[in-house]
């Protein structure tokens, strides 16, 4: 099962994703922003300085300033 986010950050509406329940196997338990684009989808690094992103009410913990670019090439 594929759980699909939006979050606010930096002034943008951006998306995550998280893998909650695999078929089989070991899934990975982070959440990662994803990007979509004429070249396909991207994922991005795991969404650490972030908590409630799966609850739909994130707050930034980090303690850098996040950039609206969302950290990802």
């Amino acid at each position: 099962m594929i759980l699909l986010r939006y979050f606010e950050a930096a002034g943008k509406v951006r998306r995550a994703v998280s893998v909650i329940k695999k078929r089989t196997g070991n899934h990975e338990d982070t959440i990662r922003e994803y990007r979509m684009s004429g070249n396909g989808l991207t994922l991005g690094a795991p969404l650490i300085e972030f908590q409630g992103v799966l609850r739909g009410v994130p707050n930034f913990v980090g303690g850098t300033a996040i950039t609206g670019d969302g950290g990802n090439s």
